[in-house]
């Protein structure tokens, strides 16, 4: 692992990830990409407790340090363990939202000690152009998402056709394809826009942060979402490169085995063995993400569809730590005894699951996601089929990627996001079952694995020498380089 005065190496990026689970995981897989070219050093830049995820995910060998800088919790008022938005509900978000905004200082600290060539930032952070610009250094901007959901949140923001329509679903203008949604599908930022309303500010600054910026990394690849990428480049002006998927920069099973940080090699290994007696494409996978807090009615009805189905399932329940209690028993968001039926079908998870190691195994023929980018990218690299169960942010556009222009997925029908506010929409058991039917047992569902398997090797091809992402990022690197050295 070099260090951060190590003078070796022709281009040293500056990588400073959103503290979130589901942004860190993927921003470390590129600052991977990164180091893993001839010539290229990579420093992630990020607080002490999060540190440690970082670290668990960088092999020894590779050109990456870890630059620390001090949380503000104190002059934020937050508790000093909260370094992360996974620590608050939903409903507190702008507390964390506000201290991540008084990183500034520290970054231009940490940019004055290291003295990089460029600086990859997220979105989430818009100040950090500035803050390059400081130190005459380009900031390259990663969102998180790919070009569907970026395409259609700007087309969103700027002709707003939500407050236009006169039926509950609109057409969302100018971009290619016939794409409806509905208001309560967009986020509230969009919806509201209030005057004063600290997240609307947000999208603000991060759309003129954006202009401001040198470009933007995008955790895709052409072949996926071509229309819109060109989109993105040649109607949004927005200069960028797809380096994706970057998940696949994690080759061995060790690797994917870890990534996110929070498994065992144990856990993984049961896993597995339990889905080596199962037959090919008979399994589904159920998972939300790290953040999707489900009301146990909700939980409960998701049981009755499985059981009333009755094939083979994993399914990967993340109650939420802030709201589960000690004495909490399984009954209260299991049926009575659904684990005793279900003992040769199903795997229930607590906690993190090997998600790459799973979905890659020949037993899962489907996949049941909250269609955050990560895991539907992560679905499509390894040519899984989906049902589409969108809970908040981009993914109820990421669900028309995969149902409308892919053809990949089937919707549960969702339409609210889901707050943990006790009040949530329940998709109804009989819903969920037909969908999972719909996807596992009929000719429908054979369809859509056939091209999502194609998309598999497209994914694939993409990211080896020669490929798409792989000469994109060639390019980008070339092109640093040669400014860093003007």
């Amino acid at each position: 692992m070099a260090t951060a005065d190590d003078p070796t190496g022709n281009l040293h990026v500056a990588i400073l990830p959103f503290m979130a689970h589901g942004h860190m995981i993927p921003i470390i897989d590129i600052a991977k990409l990164f180091a893993s070219r001839r010539g290229v050093k990579t420093t992630i830049i990020t607080t002490r407790l999060n540190a440690p995820l970082v670290s668990k995910q960088i092999p020894t060998t590779a050109e990456i340090h870890i630059e620390l800088i001090r949380f503000p919790a104190a002059e934020a008022g937050v508790p000093e363990e909260s370094e992360t938005a996974d620590f608050f509900s939903s409903t507190a978000q702008k507390m964390f939202f506000h201290a991540a905004a008084l990183l500034r200082r520290p970054l231009d600290a940490a940019l004055a000690k290291i003295r990089p060539d460029c600086l990859v930032s997220d979105a989430f952070f818009p100040w950090s152009a500035e803050s390059a610009g400081k130190f005459g250094i380009p900031r390259l901007v990663f969102h998180g998402t790919g070009y569907f959901a970026l395409c259609t949140a700007v087309c969103i923001r700027v002709h707003k056709p939500h407050k236009n329509s006169d039926s509950e679903s609109f057409v969302v203008p100018c971009l290619p394809g016939k794409i409806e949604l509905t208001p309560s599908q967009l986020p509230e930022s969009a919806r509201k826009e209030e005057e004063g309303n600290p997240f609307t500010e947000l999208v603000r600054e991060m759309a003129e942060s954006e202009g401001k910026s040198y470009g933007v990394i995008v955790n895709s690849f052409r072949e996926l979402e071509p229309n819109y990428a060109d989109f993105y480049r040649d109607e949004l002006g927005r200069r960028n490169w797809a380096i994706g998927p970057v998940s696949l920069s994690n080759r061995r099973s060790e690797e994917k085995a870890g990534r996110g940080g929070r498994g065992t090699g144990e856990s993984s290994s049961d896993c597995l063995k339990w889905l080596e007696s199962k037959e090919p494409d008979s399994v589904i996978y159920i998972c939300f993400g790290s953040l999707a807090d489900f009301a146990d009615s909700q939980l409960k009805e998701i049981a009755a569809a499985l059981e009333s189905w009755g094939g083979s399932f994993i399914w990967v329940v993340r109650k939420d730590p802030r709201t589960e209690s000690e004495s909490e028993s399984e009954e209260e968001w299991l049926p009575v005894g659904f684990e005793d039926r279900t003992a040769e079908k199903g795997l229930i998870i607590r906690g993190w699951a090997p998600q790459i190691l799973i979905l890659d195994h020949e037993a899962v023929g489907g996949f049941v996601t909250h269609c955050g980018w990560n895991s539907t990218l992560e679905g499509i690299t390894v040519g899984k089929a989906m049902v589409t169960w969108p809970v908040a942010a981009e993914q109820f556009y990421n669900e028309k990627l995969v149902t409308a222009v892919l053809g990949i997925g089937l919707p549960v029908e969702a339409e609210k996001w889901v707050r943990g506010t006790g009040d949530d929409e329940v998709i109804m058991a009989e819903g969920i079952e037909i969908a999972v039917r719909r996807l596992m047992d009929g000719d429908e569902g054979k369809e859509m694995r056939r091209k999502a398997k194609e998309l598999r090797e497209m994914a694939r091809m993409a990211i080896e020498e020669g490929g798409s992402s792989h000469s994109s990022l060639s390019d980008l690197i070339d092109e640093l380089k040669q400014r860093s050295h003007v």
